[in-house]
């Protein structure tokens, strides 16, 4: 009975020095960890699964969206950033709209500056730097989103940024709860300069395996190359012969 007493007593002891350091995200626990930053992961992990894939002339971005029968079909998680650039998120949606609006005018600025459009990475780095500056102040709150950052310039470009601010680039990775099914048939599955049929082929396979009960209805799927960015519609991926 005593050591179970002692073993509630440092459980209780425990979490309440953890409790110490959840509380704000700019202080590091005694083990290194910014709990809240860690928290803010857990979102993305619960976020509906999101992929990006680099083909021969662009690059795709899609993910799995619900659909209730009175809801227009607006954009919800894949979303246009430039004629060149766009974004696909997985976690809290609401945040991830924050970030595409500052992304559009940091393209603008970009455009303005330059007369030339913005480079993917440094759009990405743009996106992930801001995240990793919600991490660094009191009085706000980490961005409860990754971001997928795809653009087309002289090559396709793919990057994956998480709410620590991390960049990183990839030439197909998925995010999300659905993400590590995702990631393995990408791993199996994936070729160098596959054409765009192929591309979608293996985007909708992904969200199949990493979703439960998905039709076409539920993909939000775009594209990216060279004459800009397309938003596919699940009635032009049925007439294309794709089907789930």
């Amino acid at each position: 009975m005593v050591y179970a007493f002692l073993g509630e007593y440092i459980t209780m002891q425990l979490g309440n020095q953890q409790m110490q350091y959840d509380r704000a995200k700019t202080i590091f626990s005694p083990e290194g960890r910014l709990f809240q930053v860690e928290y803010a992961r857990e979102a993305v992990k619960k976020g509906s699964t999101a992929i990006g894939i680099t083909f021969a002339d662009g690059v795709l971005l899609a993910a799995t969206r619900e659909t209730l029968e009175l809801q227009s079909r607006n954009p919800d998680k894949v979303f246009v950033v430039d004629d060149h650039a766009g974004v696909a998120v997985s976690g809290l949606v609401a945040d991830g709209r924050v970030l595409v609006n500052d992304a559009r005018e940091e393209a603008q600025r970009s455009m303005m500056a330059y007369d030339e459009p913005i480079q993917t990475g440094a759009l990405a780095k743009f996106l992930a730097d801001r995240k990793q500056m919600y991490t660094q102040y009191g009085g706000v709150r980490p961005f409860g989103l990754a971001m997928l950052v795809g653009g087309m310039n002289d090559d396709a470009e793919l990057y994956q940024t998480d709410p620590s601010g991390i960049l990183k680039e990839w030439k197909a990775v998925a995010i999300g709860r659905g993400a590590d099914a995702a990631n393995e048939l990408f791993e199996d599955e994936y070729e160098d300069d596959m054409e765009e049929d192929a591309a979608i082929e293996l985007a909708l396979t992904a969200l199949n395996r990493a979703e439960d009960d998905i039709s076409l209805e539920n993909v939000e799927l775009s594209t990216i190359d060279d004459d800009g960015f397309h938003r596919v519609m699940p009635d032009q991926l049925e007439e294309r012969g794709f089907s789930l």
